[in-house]
């Protein structure tokens, strides 16, 4: 795919406009699911944690829903 118009060599094309930004798009998109996986995992050791000091006391671990 090239970045210039076919008809006109000035322009850029708007296919590769659209394909820049779509791109740019992904990886930010990708960047925050990283980041969002990494806490989402934090937060289950954590709660695994809490779930058993909870048992070891003999309190009742209530059900996930």
């Amino acid at each position: 795919m090239n970045d210039h118009c076919t008809f006109c060599k000035e322009h850029k094309c708007i296919k590769w406009a659209d394909y820049e930004l779509l791109r740019y798009e992904l990886e930010e998109a990708n960047e925050v699911c990283h980041g969002n996986w990494i806490e989402i995992q934090h937060q289950r050791e954590y709660i695994v944690q809490l779930q058993e000091l909870l048992t070891r006391h003999g309190i009742a671990v209530p059900p996930e829903y």
